[in-house]
């Protein structure tokens, strides 16, 4: 079969869940990924046939996003920060806005690693405890970005702890002197929610904050595939986890700590206000690069 072929059969099989140039570039990236083409294979090269030995593969991967279920899924990974995390029906697929917020949680901490070499080898490391973390992603960036940095991350899902701790960056590691963050399975809705872990120069989470009746807004490949627990919250209480990360902060907190959560882009104000009354006089809210409410700074 001709890539051309492929290439137009599969982009039109997917026309009715996404934009016909989405589409196609859902489709590109599985044949780049699957036979190793690039988006110009079928331009430079009209008669390039798909490998007789890789069709099947592709037409059952076709089948599963045809159905709904998102590309990172289909391949079993995605790229955020620059590098690649595993990903499966049990963890959120990481979005480049949350990208933003790694950044400046990066400059945070390695400001916290500057202040502390003039000790020497008897300069505490720089802890980060990341809430939500879902498949690892922000808790892995900052491991490896931020020198002497341990991390510890919570979740309540065993099967996002199990993706989390299957993160393959053995090599990064190694390169980078680093440590692994350590991944703790944790309710951070429980009152009783307890860590052993001493306080945290940085504070990050990203915590579910869609409310249930913005789901109509929403696509299927999210809705029917991405874990609902890890997105969604109730209308008649959407800052129910924020108000528990505040109560949180304001316990395993360091003096001089910082923290920063992203949050719903039509709660801005709302949200701000809980880590207020919770004690953080500091409180900015900071836009992405859609000039959205994407995040909020909070420090005592």
């Amino acid at each position: 079969m001709l890539l051309s072929d492929f290439l137009k059969e599969s982009t039109a099989s997917l026309e009715p869940l996404y934009p016909a140039k989405e589409a196609r570039a859902i489709v590109l990236q599985l044949c780049e990924a699957r036979i190793g083409t690039k988006n110009y294979t079928h331009i430079l090269n009209p008669e390039y046939e798909v490998p007789e030995k890789a069709l099947p593969g592709l037409q059952a991967d076709m089948k599963r996003l045809s159905e709904g279920e998102p590309i990172q899924y289909v391949l079993g990974h995605t790229e955020f920060c620059g590098m690649t995390f595993k990903v499966d029906g049990n963890v959120l697929i990481p979005r480049p806005e949350t990208e933003l917020l790694v950044s400046e949680a990066v400059k945070l901490g390695g400001m916290f690693h500057r202040m502390r070499i003039p000790f020497g080898k008897n300069a505490e490391p720089v802890r980060i405890l990341d809430l939500c973390t879902g498949s690892g992603c922000i808790a892995w960036v900052l491991a490896l970005a931020i020198p002497t940095a341990r991390v510890v991350a919570v979740d309540i899902s065993e099967g996002a702890l199990e993706v989390a701790r299957n993160q393959d960056f053995s090599a990064e590691l190694k390169e980078k002197g680093a440590l692994a963050p350590e991944f703790v399975k944790a309710d951070v809705l429980d009152p009783e929610f307890h860590l052993d872990k001493g306080k945290f120069d940085l504070i990050v989470s990203n915590p579910p904050y869609i409310k249930d009746c913005e789901k109509a807004q929403m696509r299927k490949n999210v809705l029917d595939y991405e874990p609902a627990t890890a997105l969604f919250v109730p209308d008649d209480d959407p800052l129910v986890f924020y108000r528990a990360i505040a109560e949180i902060s304001s316990r395993y907190l360091a003096p001089e700590g910082m923290c920063l959560t992203e949050i719903n882009e039509t709660l801005g104000p709302e949200t701000a206000a809980v880590f207020k009354a919770a004690g953080f006089s500091k409180t900015e809210t900071v836009k992405d690069f859609y000039e959205k409410n994407r995040f909020i700074f909070y420090s005592r």
